[in-house]
């Protein structure tokens, strides 16, 4: 059985690995590059879609999420319509982080196979049942497969290989607790209900791990988001296939810290949310952490956009803070 993936192993996994190490030594030297382009251009999906095909040979768990952080970003600007001085700003983040470093650098010229992208479909569903690392095979696979079909050239098959490599392996974590009976979340086909479950969760979870960090509340929001939109792509078996494991977060995440976890200081109230590009302005040009500075917001206002519920928008609203 897996351990309970502490915040000292997770950095643990953050840090690991040669190529890790290498990557940190050319973000030092990495030049400034130009402001992002218009998200129509989905450079950053390009960039993203590299990462995700690469991060096997790499650290799977930090170069997996950086590759889900550059897709994930694209597509809260283009789906909210951030302004110009706000995608331009984000662009920027990457430029002096992460595009410039092996791990987005281009594959080799190969003839795209659009077909082959139901193998990371494929990979994610055989993993049926088992909750793996707080979701982040669902995360990774959605993402991947939105990221091929909207980029269909990309979708070459050294690329489809390597994410499917990523995907498969993802570790079990807590996969010991047996999902709570009473947790049923609605059909991730419905995609007003399902999305307002998630959201429901996951603001629940923000008062239940205040004091402890809000990564359980974030991955709520993230792995929960990647099956609504699994669905809601049409591929309905591949997030149906994760129903179990989805359940067996719901329920560790209610349960809440446990006596021996580390506190960790809040983050301070802030009145300015992600949708902003005063938001992105403040932020320092290295604290991107490992992306969930996109993903979090992605996920969040993606479920906010299905749901019609004003009440449940405000309290989010009010306490969104803890997470951005």
């Amino acid at each position: 059985m897996q351990a309970d993936l502490t915040r000292r192993e997770f950095t643990a996994l953050s840090s690991s690995g040669l190529c890790t190490l290498l990557t940190s030594a050319v973000l030092r030297n990495a030049p400034a590059a130009g402001p992002e382009p218009d998200p129509a251009e989905k450079r950053l999906v390009m960039l993203g879609l590299n990462a995700l095909a690469r991060a096997h040979e790499m650290n799977y768990f930090t170069d997996g999420h950086r590759g889900a952080a550059l897709i994930s970003a694209h597509l809260m600007c283009a789906d909210n319509h951030l302004d110009e001085k706000a995608t331009a700003r984000i662009g920027q983040l990457f430029d002096l982080n992460w595009a410039p470093t092996p791990l987005c650098q281009p594959f080799p010229e190969e003839e795209p196979d659009p077909s082959q992208i139901a193998k990371i479909g494929l990979a994610l569903a055989d993993g049926r049942g088992v909750l793996r690392e707080v979701g982040h095979n669902a995360i990774f696979a959605m993402l991947a497969i939105k990221g091929f079909r909207m980029l269909p050239a990309a979708a070459t098959p050294k690329r489809i290989d390597g994410v499917c490599k990523l995907i498969r392996a993802i570790k079990p974590w807590r996969d010991e607790i047996e999902p709570a009976p009473e947790i049923d979340p609605p059909a991730f086909t419905d995609t007003p209900a399902a999305s307002a479950f998630v959201l429901r969760e996951a603001s629940a979870a923000v008062d239940r791990f205040i004091g402890y960090g809000q990564g359980f509340t974030g991955h709520m929001l993230t792995f929960g988001q990647a099956l609504v939109e699994l669905a809601a792509m049409g591929d309905v078996e591949w997030a149906e296939a994760c129903r179990v494991s989805f359940r067996k977060y719901v329920t560790i995440v209610r349960q809440g810290p446990k006596p021996e976890d580390k506190k960790y200081n809040e983050h301070k109230p802030n009145p300015l949310r992600p949708n902003s590009a005063e938001y992105w302005q403040k932020r320092g040009d290295h604290a991107v952490d490992i992306g969930h500075v996109f993903k979090y917001p992605y996920s969040y206002y993606d479920l906010l956009r299905h749901v019609d519920d004003p009440a449940l928008k405000k309290e989010w609203d009010a306490k969104a803070w803890h997470l951005f």
